[in-house]
Formats: structure tokens, sequence, C-alpha cells
């Protein structure tokens, strides 16, 4: 793995014990073990989790990203999206993060989180099928292909949250920054005004949607492909070309389809269809709107009561809004019946959660990522950059 260093064993044995937590009950023995709690039902899991939560207090924080399942978010002291939880794990004081969201989450919390401070992911399997979509061995080999065609110096790279540490650093290195969907055309507009190109990573809708927005014309984009030689594009085709967008994507708001946009409005006249800008560019043109986890929630919240609204998102996204919304009598639907569950965000469960946190009481931490300081530096500095734009 790339520019990164972390504890791999899911079992906390392998994991040297903290300093103690002067908590009742703590010890440096052996940790729990995690099969133990995997064989047990989730609501046997809630006390459990209550009471660790109570004993720990305000050492630790529990971050929660809005596509986590019900069961898990709801212990959560903040919920929100990757740009708002990046800004928070910036601020907090606590000694420990426990964030409920996915590995490059947890590594965003470890770069900005102050000097002490672990970051703690429940489930280290939780990772982004996007992210491992952009390998920093491939976007390295990219940026030699590129100066190749073209001089560097006209190129701004920007990669987007959903990426690894060792790719913000790249970015970050080179100038460039991290950007979420919530800022990402603030991202744009800071790259353009420095440079004549950007290099977009990994998302290639976020990408597009986000130029189209700005006024540049698909033609004035090409797709780099990793598992193409010389990413599939020819140096006429760089020079005519404003953005460069990776070939990555979501795998759940790729799934979402026009027809689908055409269908929903087919049986339910009237209703807006409102999605992520990681969705295609065909989708997104059908919607009435597009935003971010948090722009959406604001949507529906800010609309008149009787309002009806088709929601292109995962589906435990959808679902909470939908029961919340319901009492303004607002109708909340997902743009796709089958749903669109995020399964790597799923695997978090009550019992990691319970896990972790216990371990915590008895002065140990398991799971802790931790960012290898050298890269640890320049992605700071491009997340440190996404921030100064807000």
């Amino acid at each position: 793995m790339h520019g990164l260093f972390q504890e791999t064993a899911g079992l906390a044995a392998t994991v040297p014990p903290t300093d103690s937590l002067d908590l009742p009950g703590a010890s440096t023995g052996e940790s729990c073990s995690l099969e133990n709690y995997l064989v047990l039902p989730d609501h046997s899991m809630d006390g459990r989790i209550a009471a660790a939560r109570e004993k720990l207090g305000a050492q630790a924080i529990v971050l929660g990203h809005h596509y986590q399942r019900d069961e898990v978010i709801r212990f959560a002291d903040v919920t929100g999206d990757s740009y708002k939880l990046s800004k928070i794990s910036s601020q907090t004081s606590s000694r420990y993060v426990i964030f409920c969201g996915v590995h490059f989450m947890a590594e965003s919390a470890d770069i900005l989180g102050a000097s002490g401070q672990q970051v703690i992911l429940p489930d280290l399997n939780a990772g982004c099928s996007m992210a491992d979509m952009a390998e920093i061995g491939q976007v390295e080999d990219c940026w030699e292909t590129l100066g190749e065609l073209t001089d560097l110096r006209q190129i701004m790279p920007v990669t987007y949250m959903n990426s690894s540490a060792a790719i913000k650093a790249f970015c970050g290195e080179r100038g460039g920054l991290v950007c979420t969907s919530s800022n990402a055309p603030s991202a744009f507009k800071w790259a353009f005004a420095q440079r004549e190109k950007v290099l977009f990573l990994p998302d290639q809708h976020l990408g597009r949607n986000t130029a189209f927005g700005m006024g540049i014309p698909l033609n004035e984009m090409v797709v780099w492909d990793p598992h193409r030689s010389g990413g599939g594009i020819d140096a006429g085709q760089l020079e005519r070309a404003r953005v460069i967008l990776w070939k990555g994507h979501c795998s759940v708001h790729q799934r979402f389809l026009p027809g689908h946009v055409d269908a929903v409005r087919e049986k339910h006249p009237g209703i807006q269809v409102i999605v992520h800008p990681e969705c295609r560019w065909e989708v997104c043109q059908k919607a009435d709107a597009l935003g971010s986890t948090e722009r959406l929630i604001k949507f529906i919240a800010s609309a008149p009561r009787g309002t009806a609204f088709a929601v292109g998102t995962e589906i435990h996204l959808v679902n909470r809004m939908a029961k919340r919304f319901a009492a303004e009598d607002k109708k909340v639907i997902t743009l796709d019946d089958t749903g669109c569950l995020c399964t790597t965000m799923y695997r978090i469960s009550p019992q990691h959660l319970a896990w972790a946190l216990e371990n915590l009481t008895e002065g140990r931490v398991v799971n802790h990522i931790k960012v290898r300081d050298d890269v640890k530096y320049w992605a700071r500095a491009a997340l440190d950059r996404m921030l100064e734009l807000a």
C-alpha cells in the first residue's frame, strides 16, 4: 500500500495497549475478541455501546457518515457527509475519534487531527470501491505520461475526498487540493484561476458534472483510462482538453440510469428528481437539482409541505429522509426501486462499534488508522487548501 501505515489486523491482540484511560476496569491484557461480538444479535449491542460511551465521556467522539445503517448512526455524536466530518475532525479536541465511515475518511481524520489524537475505524474492511479505482502508482504513471505530452505546469491536480492519503499527498505536493461534492465547483474555480487544465481524480462523473455546470463543454473534457496505454488519449486530445477525468466512479451512484428518471416521472407526476453529482451526466441532466448528501437533505427540508422527491443516492440516507420528512407531509422515495446500498459502509455493524468502544474502556486502541508522517504532510496541505476555500 503506497504511502500508508496502519494496523492491519482486525483483532487488537497485535496492537500495543495505549496508556490507561483511568477508567473503572481498565486493563492492558488481551483484547476482547471480535468474533465473540459478531455472533450476537444487533439489538444486544445497544446497552453495551451506550455504557461504553458514557464511560469514555468526552475522551471519545463518534462520527457517522450519512450512508451508515440506522443501527450504527444513531450512536454518532455528529452525522454528516465527508466534507462536514472532515471539518469536525480538524476541530474536535477528543483524544479518540471513532469514525463510522470508510477507510479514506478515517485517513483524512488522522491527517487533520491534533497531535496525540487517535483515529479508529471499527471495521478495516470498510473501504471505498471508487477510491480503489485510482492507485498511487497509476497516478504517478499518468503524471509522467502527461509530462511527455504537455507542460505539467499547465495542469492542476485535484482529487475527490474519496481517494487514498497517498493520492491526496500527490496533489498537495504539486500545488493541488482535495474537494468534496459540496465544494467541487469552488475547487475547480480555484484550480482554473492558477492553471489552464485540471486533472480530476478519481470520479469521472463528479468531475464531468462539475465542469459542465461551470460552462465547460463535453468536447473539452477527456477521460484518462489507467488500464490503457497512454491513458487512451493522444497529444491532440490533451491539447484541446481543459479537464482530464480519471476513469473511476461510485458503484452506488453509477447504477442510476436516465430510464429511472423517466420511469419515476411517469409513475409519480409532478415529483422532483434530485440526485448526487456522482451520478452519470445523462442522469444529472434529467434531474431537477444536484447536490451533495448535505445539500440533498437541506433541499428537502426547505421545500413546502406536500412536496414529493425521488432521490438518486444511497438507500440508507433515502430511507432515513423518508421517515424524517413524512411528519412534514413530504414524500421521499428512491430513484431506483431496487435500492442502492453502499456495501462497504454497511460493513460497520453495532458489533464492530461495541467492540471498538469496549476495548477503549479497557485502555486498548483497536484498528488504529495512522498515515505515515511524510504522506500526512502533503495530504494535509491539500486538505487545508480545501478547508480554506470554505
